[in-house]
């Protein structure tokens, strides 16, 4: 007899706010199915140069979800991709791994039958037995709007609607009227979803029902800082602990809710999986990739000059709370002091309809309107503000959206290299000594955790290696002002999203016949998905996966661990 699973994955639900809202009762549903069967938790990590690193890289995880493969194995690290030859960077928010080295984990079933609604990270692949929607919805889910059979994405959008937030829930925390509209449409879409996917599961026999919600994405980015008390504006915003005035709780209530209603008319016999490959947590990437990153390594390549003027000494000020409606990167150059206040009133001026004329003119900073083309939808980031500096710089920030990411300007690689190579291995260390020294202004305490070579040798071309020749590891906790003895001080700046993403931290819950009820689970990662539905279903696993099975029946307790 075919045994059947439906697994539900739920995009960026970090383990231990699910935890703390299930024992306190918010969550019955996931809590109910927590204590019928198994519960573990997913710790992912990356290796550069046989170095094993903790790492939350989304699209990558995802993409390792698939195909049981890590990234060192398939070459994709995510949607960003960098172009020595000319210095020119993309971002293709639909580049999902396309699956033609290794297929997904659902395509090497060929005689069960699957249905796939809004997996993230993922294209259609045409050995999959059964139904594919991708795009419907989701935070930013790097896919294609598109479907097998192609007419039934359309039929699902006459019957249902198109999701109410897609591509349209990264506003800002300042703005009350987008916070009030996109935590609307959150639990709108959430509650769409369960009925079309509800809907998809009545269409055909099914063997394994893919799935998952970005809705709990979408809430994290957004409503973090209404929520968790570790975010610096969380006082100025929260002066209670009213659940009632908790957005993100409410989306993920709405969420369990709809898990409930799913598994109500799923199969009896069917293994339940509900999971998460990563977390969420304070977000302190957008200002250290983004803003802080750039601006040192700018400073480290011209020493005393700056791009964003140096803040002033002292005791760090109060975090900016903002109210106007200006864009984030108009805002970090709005409340920044800059090395030309003149050409910062007509900056201002021309960005205030969102349209991103010129920046700081030659040779600091680059000239946004040569920032078109493959460049254009990274733009607002501020580490393409330095595009136009770069082949001046010894190293640079590529522009990240997790870990921060150093590429070396090295001679003969890069257009206009000017690292030789007897040089590399000198300045990664000087490098990484000098970000050890940077501190966040208001604790005192280091920012970098670690700093991570992905290369042996400047000599390694492998095509599969990441773009970045450093990786920077941060080290928990966020802030908006920093302090570097070698180069004064960066900050305060405005924060973009309240919530981002800091190692994995995700979760597996599981039950179904052979699994303990209230039993724990051997830590897993995002790799390990794919084998352990695979065994249950007793498809053979593929001898090129790096994931392994996770065991689910080991009988022990997880109560008060």
């Amino acid at each position: 007899m075919k045994k059947r699973v439906i697994a539900i994955g739920l995009d960026a639900a970090d383990y231990r706010v699910m935890e703390k809202w299930m024992d306190q009762g918010h969550l019955k549903n996931l809590s109910q199915l927590r204590s019928e069967g198994a519960y573990g938790h997913l710790t992912n990590t990356v290796t550069y140069c046989d170095q094993v690193r903790e790492t939350s890289i989304t699209e990558r995880l995802w993409a390792n979800t698939w195909t049981g493969c890590t990234s060192n194995k398939t070459g994709y690290w995510g949607i960003e991709k960098f172009y020595p030859e000319t210095y020119d960077m993309s971002l293709d928010i639909r580049g999902a791994y396309d699956f033609k080295e290794y297929p997904p984990f659902y395509g090497l079933m060929e005689d069960r039958r699957v249905i796939l609604f809004d997996l993230l990270s993922a294209s259609l692949y045409d050995k999959v037995n059964g139904l594919q929607v991708l795009g419907w919805g989701g935070h930013f889910p790097a896919t294609d709007n598109c479907s097998s059979p192609p007419e039934l994405l359309p039929e699902i959008i006459q019957k249902y609607g198109e999701h109410p937030v897609f591509y349209k829930d990264a506003g800002f925390w300042w703005d009350k009227e987008y916070e009030e509209w996109v935590e609307k449409g959150i639990k709108d879409a959430v509650a769409t979803r369960s009925e079309i996917i509800r809907d998809l599961m009545k269409r055909q026999d099914w063997d394994l029902f893919l799935t998952t919600f970005g809705e709990t994405h979408s809430a994290g980015h957004n409503f973090w800082y209404l929520s968790q008390s570790d975010h610096p504006l969380y006082d100025h915003f929260r002066s209670d602990n009213d659940p009632a005035k908790d957005p993100m709780l409410a989306c993920y209530e709405a969420v369990d809710q709809a898990v409930g209603e799913i598994l109500a008319e799923a199969p009896e016999d069917a293994y339940v999986f509900v999971y998460a490959v990563h977390g969420i947590a304070a977000n302190n990437t957008d200002l250290f990739s983004l803003v802080f990153l750039p601006e040192l390594l700018y400073r480290f390549s011209f020493p005393g000059k700056v791009a964003l003027a140096p803040g002033k000494s002292g005791d760090a000020p109060p975090p900016i709370i903002t109210d106007a409606s200006l864009p984030w990167p108009v805002e970090i150059l709005k409340t920044t002091t800059m090395a030309n206040p003149t050409l910062m009133q007509r900056l201002v001026k021309k960005l205030v309809p969102g349209l991103f004329s010129r920046l700081w003119p030659e040779p600091q900073l680059t000239d946004m309107s040569k920032l078109e083309g493959s460049s254009a939808n990274l733009n607002w980031m501020p580490g393409m503000w330095y595009r136009s500096a770069w082949p001046q710089m010894k190293a640079f920030a590529l522009p990240a959206f997790s870990d921060g990411h150093i590429r070396i300007n090295l001679e003969g690689r890069e257009k206009d290299g000017i690292v030789k190579h007897s040089e590399y291995d000198a300045l990664c260390e000087e490098i990484t000594q000098f970000l050890y020294r940077v501190k966040d202004a208001r604790t005192g305490e280091p920012i970098v955790d670690e700093v991570v070579r992905t290369r042996r040798s400047p000599a390694d071309n492998d095509p599969k290696l990441p773009d970045s020749d450093l990786v920077v590891l941060w080290k928990p906790g966020i802030s908006d002002v920093v302090d570097s003895p070698d180069c004064g001080r960066i900050g305060p700046v405005v924060y973009d999203r309240t919530g981002g993403h800091y190692l994995s931290r995700g979760f597996l819950m599981a039950k179904g016949p052979g699994i303990t009820p209230g039993s724990s689970i051997p830590d897993g990662q995002a790799v390990d998905i794919a084998p352990t539905i695979m065994k249950l279903m007793d498809v053979e696993i593929p001898s090129h996966f790096d994931g392994k099975p996770i065991s689910l029946v080991k009988a022990e307790s997880y109560i008060g661990v």
